[in-house]
């Protein structure tokens, strides 16, 4: 009892500077999708300009994160960095920055700007974990980038819809990157709900869920189908009611769509050959995998896709990425690349699957499918899926859920 009470007195007392930085970073997190369309729709400037903006904001970000957290750590750096799947990301992101040298990209100081903002992102997040109780640093950087999300998702909302009736705009924010977003924050607002956090995220989770459905996004829909479904399924937790009462509510925002996603459907099986060819990722596939097996070891570095690549079909599209994760990394960094990729996700793995049966494991795991299942035929241009702040983020935070007690009812008692 003695030792509960002195970590809850720790836990309660951080700084009053850190009280909203968590929360600012996870908004900027989620938010930044959209910046480089806001400043070309509302400015004018042009997408480099906005991109600019977006990496001045990053960074100006981490200097704040550094001038807050002087001084105030609770733990050692080796704290952070004894978890094996936290020692992968280093060395994801170390090796993606050696890779400069060697890199095929259209743009050096592009490359290296933006593999400096991938750093920024995991330097922010390594001090504020440092800096304060991971408990309620992770939960407040959730909160932020929950609402970060749902500002994302009013905007699309607010757009003209594309000629395929798709949310976002055809040049500068594509329905999949609105897609992911909404469902990569609505596990995060599953999280805080489950945590009995004060306040409810039921209506940001509505909010998201019924963005992704929107959106259109194909892969991310069927990702978050199946790993709602494992998590429904294996989640003992949660009432059978409350089951029911999901399911229902799923059939009843799908028959409200209905009417939108089969003139979807008809658009999309009209379009020449998508249909056959998955929307074009196998010609995508095909050429990446030929280009990747030129340079098999340590490939064509970071950025080397976006302007290097040629463009594909009748329509040019240009490709920012192989549209599958094991072939991105292929792609970029070889068979190093694919090694570290199993590395990262295997150690997380690990780590989730050593957690006790419950409801923490039980959406860990579901977390990890849905990343997963998506990788598959979509991917992010730089980072993996599971961003490497994430990576960072959610491996302390299990971490932290193995040391409190043996399952999920026992944290609940002892706080």
């Amino acid at each position: 009892m003695a030792s509960a009470i002195q970590e809850l007195r720790v836990e309660s007392s951080i700084p009053l500077s850190l009280m909203g930085l968590p929360f600012a970073i996870g908004f900027y997190f989620a938010f930044r999708v959209f910046i480089i369309l806001f400043s070309v729709t509302v400015f004018g400037m042009s997408p480099q300009v906005g991109s600019g903006i977006n990496l001045v904001l990053n960074l100006l970000l981490l200097i704040v994160a550094m001038f807050c957290c002087v001084g105030a750590a609770e733990r050692p750096l080796s704290h952070v960095t004894q978890l094996p799947s936290v020692r992968w990301a280093f060395l994801f992101l170390g090796f993606a920055g050696c890779s400069l040298m060697w890199s095929s990209t259209a743009s050096m100081t592009a490359a290296i700007a933006f593999w400096c903002g991938m750093a920024a992102d995991v330097a922010m997040v390594v001090l504020i974990l440092r800096a304060g109780p991971v408990d309620d640093v992770a939960e407040s950087l959730m909160k932020g980038y929950v609402c970060g999300a749902c500002a994302v998702a009013i905007m699309a909302w607010l757009l003209p819809a594309q000629s395929d009736l798709r949310l976002g705009n055809e040049e500068l924010l594509g329905p999949n990157q609105i897609g992911y977003l909404c469902a990569f924050a609505f596990f995060f607002a599953q999280y805080l709900t489950m945590r009995g956090k004060k306040g409810t995220w039921a209506v940001a989770a509505a909010l998201l869920a019924i963005t992704l459905l929107r959106s259109l996004s194909k892969t991310s829909i069927v990702a978050f189908v199946l790993s709602e479904s494992f998590l429904l399924l294996l989640d003992r937790s949660m009432s059978r009611k409350t089951k029911i009462t999901l399911v229902i509510a799923s059939v009843i925002v799908l028959v409200v769509f209905w009417g939108l996603l089969a003139s979807y459907y008809e658009i999309y099986s009209d379009s020449g050959s998508q249909i056959e060819t998955l929307t074009g990722r196998l010609g995508i596939w095909a050429y990446m995998l030929a280009e990747s097996l030129q340079k098999p070891w340590i490939g064509h570095g970071f950025h080397s896709v976006w302007k290097v690549i040629p463009p594909f079909g009748a329509d040019q599209f240009e490709a920012r990425h192989a549209h599958d994760e094991v072939l991105q990394q292929f792609y970029a960094y070889g068979v190093i690349g694919v090694c570290l990729f199993v590395g990262i996700y295997g150690s997380f793995f690990r780590q989730i699957r050593r957690l006790v049966r419950g409801p923490s494991k039980t959406f860990f795991l579901a977390f990890l499918l849905f990343v997963l299942i998506r990788g598959v035929t979509d991917t992010e241009p730089f980072d993996l899926s599971l961003p490497l702040w994430a990576i960072v983020l959610i491996s302390m935070l299990i971490a932290r859920t193995g040391t409190r007690g043996n399952s999920d009812s026992e944290i609940v008692i002892r706080l």
